[in-house]
């Protein structure tokens, strides 16, 4: 299938045109960025914990030490739901009521599990993808001691939806005429000047994963 199902607890319920519920949009907001808000509950107490992600198909990888309160919860099998949102605009109306921002945003919803020690290296790659793709390659890979350490987990998306405005503000036509600016201001995430640490000799050029987004 191709869209996930509407369901109570995946569709959207104020403003529902702006639901989108078809993989590829989801998967184009999930992958546009690295950091999500994992939300849990634990003895009636909810938690919500941001963390990086890597997607690949419908599964999302999470990693953090195996005495992260977060993990050993989690791989318990208890419901899970992953927030990613990107603020693409402030949207400055007439009134003040009518504000609002443009915006990009997806809820996951599944359950978390546990992989194998020769599925770590996978999920590993897919992560480091997800932030910098290539630099994977780049790196010293993961000692024994260091997968030994890190626990990693598979939420597999049982349902999604994603939320997403753009456009203009939508004043009220009698505040059309006030003489006040509307409009959008535009915002965006741009990647700075690489800045080198003491370790590096001065003729150590930047890694090809780096020019790649600079």
């Amino acid at each position: 299938m191709n869209t996930y199902n509407k369901n109570e607890r995946n569709t959207v319920k104020r403003v529902p045109k702006r639901g989108h519920y078809d993989k590829k949009t989801v998967y184009e907001v999930l992958d546009a960025g690295f950091v999500c808000q994992v939300a849990f509950v634990i003895d009636g107490q909810p938690f919500i914990i941001p963390t990086i992600y890597g997607r690949s198909g419908d599964t999302l990888y999470l990693h953090g030490s195996v005495k992260s309160r977060m993990m050993t919860s989690l791989e318990e099998g208890i419901p899970v739901c992953i927030n990613v949102t990107f603020t693409d605009g402030i949207v400055l109306a007439r009134s003040a009521f009518h504000h609002s921002l443009n915006y990009r945003s997806v809820t996951v919803f599944g359950k978390a599990k546990p992989i194998s020690t020769e599925q770590k290296n996978v999920a590993f790659k897919v992560i480091s993808d997800q932030i910098l793709k290539g630099r994977w390659e780049e790196a010293r890979q993961p000692t024994q001691k260091e997968m030994d350490v890190t626990s990693v987990l598979a939420v597999e998306i049982e349902d999604a939806a994603a939320k997403i405005r753009t456009g203009p503000p939508a004043d009220d036509k009698a505040d059309l005429d006030l003489p006040i600016w509307g409009g959008v201001v535009p915002m965006t995430t741009v990647y700075g000047t690489p800045i080198p640490d003491d370790h590096n000799p001065a003729d150590r050029s930047l890694p090809d994963s780096v020019k790649h987004i600079i």
